[in-house]
């Protein structure tokens, strides 16, 4: 951190020379500042602005397969970065630290997948067995399945459809449900090495980045404006990541001993199934009901037990998502759920799974940005829930 001579003490984030002594009216400036949100009145600015936003936002898409493993490795530095600090507590050196941190993570994963394949590819070999099975249990829905079959036919009939639709209707239900998850995820593990190496390289520096912006920085409260948003980033994705890891520990420990209690067997392959999907909100679980209803469907002779380990399921993330994590993280998250969900949606199309799991931490980024610049305060308050 470069010293600089302090100026007279300034709440507002109003440029003002810094030789200018305080005035009277100082305490007014400070109130006005702190509540005042301007909006731009050039419109000008809303089309230029406009314009740079659908740039990066085409820049992000086209080359989501070099930025993704470089922004997964940013939100992953908030994460380990106390580990590194912790062990350089203890006289470990930094460049030490990362490797010992990144090996611990990578190893983790190794040994997580190590251990579910087999459980994995054991399920995988019992779905063919299982079919009469579960077109036993859908027996009861096939009527209307039917009708509805019968409704949709006589609606293309009306419509008279192209003869090319229905190649075209096909080959999109080819794809699935799985293979629409999961589309991005082939260019994440294209990208892992690189992912790796940015993510030892940022441990490493720890707040190079941060001291070479105050060091160019002009005046004392701009330095001190960017070291507030920098440690309010940190401190606040490294705890709504910390949060959600743990609850989601907790989800998939909870969800491990009900299916073992349920008799469906591989508890901790339905434990992690559970863990994974709840890092995405809302769709991840949707998700990982339906998983549960056709294992328990191909599992058990009744229906009612089948539709017993879902049931189970949802009561589990009921319990963490409407109650325990949101009165966790109520503190430092205010963010409105519309623009949570489209924000899911928006960036699981750009990349994927993993652009749904680095959707919340992105969003409450530009918030925390928003609110400590006064041109974005607006933009802070429109993104603020409840």
């Amino acid at each position: 951190m470069v010293a600089a001579k302090r100026p007279p003490e300034r709440s507002s984030l109003t440029p003002v020379p810094d030789d200018d002594p305080s005035e009277p009216n100082a305490a007014v400036t400070e109130v006005v500042d702190e509540t005042e949100m301007p909006l731009p009145s050039d419109p000008r600015t809303f089309f230029l602005g406009g314009l740079f936003g659908l740039a990066a936002l085409a820049a992000l898409y086209v080359a989501s397969s070099i930025i993704l493993p470089v922004v997964l490795a940013l939100v992953l530095n908030l994460l380990l970065q106390p580990a590194v600090r912790l062990l350089g507590r203890v006289h470990v050196p930094r460049a030490v630290g990362a490797l010992l941190t990144v090996f611990l993570v990578i190893g983790a994963l190794v040994g997580l997948v190590a251990a579910l394949s087999v459980p994995a590819a054991t399920w995988a070999e019992r779905l063919p067995e299982g079919i009469p099975r579960l077109e036993a249990h859908l027996e009861v829905i096939k009527g209307p399945i039917h009708a509805l079959q019968k409704i949709i036919q006589q609606a293309e009939q009306a419509a008279d459809a192209p003869p090319g639709r229905g190649s075209i209707v096909s080959v999109r239900r080819d794809l699935g449900i799985t293979g629409a998850l999961f589309a991005g995820t082939r260019s994440v593990l294209d990208g892992l090495f690189t992912t790796v190496l940015v993510l030892y390289f940022l441990l490493v520096a720890g707040n190079i980045f941060l001291r070479r912006v105050v060091e160019i920085l002009p005046t004392f409260s701009n330095k001190r404006q960017a070291v507030d948003i920098s440690q309010q980033i940190q401190e606040d994705i490294s705890g709504y990541l910390v949060t959600i890891t743990a609850m989601n520990a907790a989800v998939g420990a909870a969800t491990a001993a009900a299916m073992y209690l349920c008799g469906l067997g591989d508890p901790l392959l339905w434990g992690t199934t559970a863990f994974l999907l709840n890092y995405i909100p809302i769709i991840g679980p949707l998700f990982g009901v339906c998983i549960f209803v056709l294992v328990g469907l191909l599992s058990f002779e009744s229906l009612w037990w089948a539709l017993l380990p879902p049931a189970i399921y949802l009561g589990i993330h009921l319990v963490e998502g409407e109650t325990l994590t949101p009165m966790l993280l109520a503190r430092r998250f205010t963010l409105n759920p519309v623009l949570i969900i489209l924000s899911l949606v928006f960036w699981f199309w750009m990349w994927g799974a993993l652009g749904a799991i680095l959707a919340v931490p992105m969003l409450a980024i530009l918030k925390i940005i928003s609110d400590r610049l006064r041109p974005l305060k607006a933009l802070g308050h429109f993104l603020e829930g409840e």
